[in-house]
């Protein structure tokens, strides 16, 4: 390694989405030197697919008067199924709207209230005051007792990501793309940075800080058809998992949204229904008024997807050479509706469907979407096990989501979160100087150019990575999905630690020199299969349903057992997690009854 190519900061931000970015601004308007890793352009970034909105309790539509942070805290803790840190909730609650008028001066062109009276799709006539017109737009959104989510037609994330990707941009902060961390840097107890590998010439280099930011999103990938990008295989997790000392919360908490359209898995937004969208099914009846006569459409995501799934068990979805699936339908919405509130879901299915949604139904079924887990923080983003390390955004389990995250809580918690952990870094990098051992980075380099080295020989091995994948993939989406069950976990888990044993002998192809996907894709496959091995175990040990988590064999949720959250750590040279476990902190609103989402139990 050359001294000369290493990289010092004062802040490593690992990540380029809204989360990442927020932070950066933070830290950099503090006066800190901040360098934000990336595999992609920042406004390439997943936050950009966002579509629907952010919520904050401003009040400003009729559906909305009267609105406060107590109320976005109560939809927020009953949404979690009573699994988040309640002090971080007010803490996000509170913070929301100042998140989301300060986007407003950065520029974001948020949908905004229009004076007089409509008629919604359910009949009922509203009216928006004069007095209102020109603030904030917001809309409804499932699982929420107030309208709430500003939105920008349906493009939210993306001018969020562009007015925010603008501010980094005017404070100067250097931006390295196309750079993958691969392994953090760290002696046990402290974090002084990462060795990242560019994705341009497959060259290792070294990124040394005072603080280290994790924000790299999702795994949602891992499941293979997912509405996430395809750089979303939660890799800023995978290598926190690999220190040995840093756990990982609520893995098995796994979100799928009602509304990815068949085949791609593509996302079309919550905002649909929440717009007033129906679901039917094959004979074009509206079916969840059936099981959900109060909320219908707009109950949570975990509940809407299980009622689709059980619907279909039913006989009653499409059949499709893809397999059954269900109708969206937005047509009573009307043109002028669904091509301004809607429009990117009308180019969505034009381009990837090949039909008109302000005519024709839209293929959907539930399909894997968000991870309410992710690297365990306290409620100022330090991560467990390592000084000097922070997450923020779905990277982390911060844990604002407990079982469940309400559609809207995500883009407002990349912001909210950047903001909290973005002073929280400032503050720390204030108080320490840049300081590291010489011969541990040594050693961390040596050790990450040992691996490339022994994949690029060729040698021993012959298990190929993309059918090791292709297993993995197949074992969560099969046995690890919305309805579990003991024996399905415990198959999953097997076929996890086979593959993860298989791994360790992975034969390139290809020479794997210059940007090589297939190097790429095998220095990531032993940690994304981790993770799958702590979501696979962590469900098969949650002998419960809570929020997303549904066991047919637990079919109820178990207070007495089971208000607690799993924190998952992977000792060096295991095969398997370990699993510990920490109470959820009830500080305002003790667990009771949702109001939704009641499933029929087998054999009543």
């Amino acid at each position: 390694m050359k001294w000369s190519d290493a990289h010092l900061t004062d802040v490593l931000v690992i990540g380029a989405g809204l989360a990442g970015e927020r932070v950066a601004i933070e830290a950099a308007t503090q006066g800190h030197q901040v360098t934000i890793l990336s595999l992609v352009p920042p406004r390439r970034s997943h936050s950009t697919a966002a579509q629907g909105g952010m919520q904050a309790s401003l009040g400003n539509v009729a559906m909305g008067y009267g609105d406060n942070p107590d109320i976005h805290f109560a939809d927020t803790v009953k949404g979690s199924d009573w699994g988040c840190d309640q002090e971080v909730a007010r803490l996000f609650c509170n913070l929301a709207p100042v998140a989301v008028r300060q986007m407003a001066q950065w520029g974001v062109p948020w949908s905004r209230v229009v004076p007089g009276k409509r008629l919604l799709p359910e009949g009922v006539e509203v009216e928006e005051l004069q007095e209102k017109a020109g603030l904030i737009a917001q809309r409804q959104f499932g699982g929420t007792a107030k309208w709430r989510t500003c939105f920008a037609a349906d493009g939210t994330g993306h001018v969020l990501q562009y007015a925010m990707d603008s501010v980094v941009v005017k404070l100067g902060v250097t931006v390295h793309d196309r750079m993958e961390a691969i392994a953090l840097i760290h002696d046990g107890e402290h974090c002084y940075g990462a060795v990242a590998l560019s994705l341009r010439d497959g060259s290792l280099r070294p990124y040394l800080a005072k603080a280290v930011v994790i924000a790299t999103g999702g795994y949602g990938r891992i499941y293979g058809v997912s509405t996430n990008a395809v750089i979303n295989e939660g890799t800023g997790m995978s290598i926190c998992l690999d220190t040995g000392v840093v756990p990982l919360g609520n893995m098995e908490a796994v979100q799928f949204h009602p509304t990815g359209i068949v085949p791609a898995g593509i996302l079309v937004t919550e905002g649909c229904r929440g717009d007033g969208g129906y679901l039917l099914d094959k004979n074009l009846h509206r079916f969840m008024p059936d099981y959900e006569p109060v909320k219908k459409e707009v109950a949570s995501r975990d509940v809407v997807s299980r009622w689709m799934l059980h619907h279909m068990s039913k006989g009653l979805g499409v059949d499709s050479p893809y397999g059954p699936h269900l109708w969206l339908d937005i047509r009573h919405l009307g043109k002028e509706h669904i091509c301004v509130n809607l429009r990117e879901v009308h180019a969505i299915c034009a381009n990837f469907l090949g039909i008109d949604c302000v005519e024709e139904l839209i293929p959907v079924r539930p399909t894997q979407h968000y991870s309410m887990g992710g690297i365990r923080t306290d409620v100022n983003g330090a991560a467990y096990g390592l000084q000097g390390l922070f997450a923020a955004g779905e990277a982390a389990c911060w844990d604002l989501h407990g079982f469940n995250r309400l559609g809207g809580n995500s883009l407002a918690e990349t912001i909210v979160a950047g903001m909290v952990v973005g002073e929280q870094v400032a503050r720390y990098a204030g108080e320490r100087s840049l300081e590291f051992p010489f011969a541990l980075v040594a050693d961390a380099m040596a050790a990450q150019e040992d691996r490339v080295s022994k994949l690029r020989s060729r040698s021993g091995g012959s298990e190929d990575v993309y059918r090791l994948r292709k297993g993995m993939e197949d074992a969560l989406l099969n046995n690890v999905g919305i309805f579990r069950t003991g024996e399905a976990l415990e198959k999953a888990v097997s076929i996890l630690q086979e593959l993860y044993q298989r791994s360790a002998n992975i034969r390139l192809r290809s020479s794997g020199l210059g940007p090589n996907p297939e190097l790429y894709a095998a220095l990531r496959l032993p940690g994304t299969l981790k993770l799958a091995l702590c979501i696979a175990q962590g469900a098969l040990q949650r002998t419960e349903s809570r929020g997303s988590h549904y066991r047919e064999d637990y079919p109820h949720r178990d207070d007495e057992n089971w208000l607690k959250r799993t924190l998952a750590y992977w000792p060096p040279g295991a095969d398997m997690p370990r699993l510990e476990y920490e109470p959820v902190k009830i500080t305002e609103l003790p667990p009771g009854d949702r109001g939704y989402g009641g499933m029929p139990i087998k054999g009543d």
